[in-house]
């Protein structure tokens, strides 16, 4: 083990860090993103310090592949736009860069400081490496990897907390879920997943503060519900979640019945389904899917007096109640639907599924992890001028019938 020094104020030389080398943290670097890589290499040509952050060196760590790499720098939200032709800065509190190659987005952000904050004069408050790991949440989360030398960095300790494996916050609690109550969510989904245990102050902070929940937008709830799903463990963490009266707050109507047993049993599916995927063992399981293993067990089909059209405005109507207040796409709500009533053995009536399927641009990030592939914006370097977007489905009808300027049915109302 190495140590990372600096001097402070008084010109005294003080420990900041402690560093790991391959032997002592294990990491294979086989599994580390090679567009990341490159992001990297390409920061370090300016000068940049530039490091492998979050969720992604907790899943090397744990000897996973990441689904996510995010990267921390020193390098100023505008030199990395200005570095990168696929980038977008987004953001207004705190100013973030989306790297986007095809489907995959590679997360920037700037070293932040202990300031709380974020602007001055309209200018981000940058600080250095050392500030930036005081802010990150949980010690699962702080650690910090150095890919050009293999090497993980430790500012708070965080490696006794993987050598015990148990979750500590590195914010103090007094303040951290009331700064952002969607952590209370993350803990209890990295202590599922993980296998870690949560530390007893930080289990009673949750129970303390669970009404923080109330206050969070629909669109943040409705992304960490999405999240859950797309775990693998979404039953256990759902049932954590109404351990700690959180599940309320998230899914007010579904956590009525979230102890049933058949409930339970669908989530477990799900959860076979998204492992099986992961694994390269099956298909996809997209959103629609998913809502559908959610409560496929609660909706009630009674009145068959009902046309087929009736049935499926009810059946939307139930769904958008159990799952609010979640706002997915009506696209995906009604898919679920029909593919509700197909199981039941109902008929689904044309022309249910009025509108057409998301699309993600660039810098879009609803549609983080789509897995079909579809073409960004890209400025041409003489004119300036936006190439066309057009969605994977549009090309494939154009091709099939290149004298007829048609729509596919699903995709009705979309840009030629």
């Amino acid at each position: 083990m190495l140590i990372r020094y600096k001097q402070d104020q008084a010109g005294n030389t003080v420990p900041v860090a402690k560093i790991y080398t391959q032997g002592e943290h294990k990491i294979d670097t086989t599994k580390i993103d090679n567009d990341a890589l490159k992001a990297i290499r390409k920061l370090n040509s300016i000068g940049a310090e530039v490091y492998i952050v979050g969720g992604a060196v907790r899943d090397l760590m744990l000897g996973s592949i990441p689904k996510d790499f995010d990267l921390t720098t020193s390098a100023s939200p505008r030199q990395i736009h200005k570095l990168f032709w696929n980038s977008r800065i987004i953001g207004k509190r705190f100013k973030l860069v989306h790297l986007e190659y095809g489907e995959k987005i590679i997360e920037v952000s700037t070293f932040r400081s202990g300031e709380d904050a974020t602007e001055v004069n309209g200018n981000n408050i940058f600080g250095t490496v050392e500030q930036d790991a005081k802010r990150r949440d949980f010690s699962i989360n702080a650690l910090y990897y150095d890919a050009i030398n293999n090497q993980v960095l430790d500012f708070n300790d965080s490696m006794k907390d993987f050598t015990k494996k148990k979750i500590s916050s590195i914010i103090d609690l007094k303040y951290s879920f009331k700064e952002d109550p969607v952590r209370m969510i993350r803990a209890i989904k990295y202590s599922t997943t993980t296998g870690f245990k949560l530390n007893w102050n930080v289990k009673r902070s949750i129970k303390s503060h669970a009404s923080e929940l109330g206050s969070v937008s629909t669109s943040r709830l409705t992304e960490e519900v999405n999240k859950i799903l797309a775990s693998g463990y979404s039953k256990d963490i759902i049932q954590s979640l109404d351990k700690y009266r959180l599940l309320v707050y998230l899914l007010p109507c579904f956590s009525v019945y979230c102890k049933d047993l058949k409930v339970n049993q669908s989530l477990e599916l799900l959860d076979e389904k998204v492992m099986a995927y992961k694994k390269d063992k099956g298909p996809e399981v997209l959103k629609s899917e998913m809502l559908q293993y959610l409560v496929k067990d609660i909706i009630l089909f009674t009145d068959d007096d009902m046309t087929a059209r009736q049935r499926f405005k009810e059946t939307f109507r139930q769904v958008k109640i159990l799952i609010s207040p979640m706002t997915p796409s009506n696209y995906e709500v009604e898919v679920c639907c029909a593919h509700l009533l197909g199981s039941k053995g109902y008929n689904v009536p044309r022309g249910c599924i009025r509108h057409t399927k998301p699309v993600r641009t660039m810098g879009d990030t609803r549609f983080k992890g789509d897995s079909k592939k579809k073409p960004f914006t890209k400025r041409s370097p003489k004119s300036g001028v936006k190439k066309k977007i057009q969605s994977f489905e549009t090309k494939t009808v154009e091709k099939a019938t290149p004298n007829k300027r048609k729509t596919h049915p699903q995709n009705k109302g979309e840009s030629k």
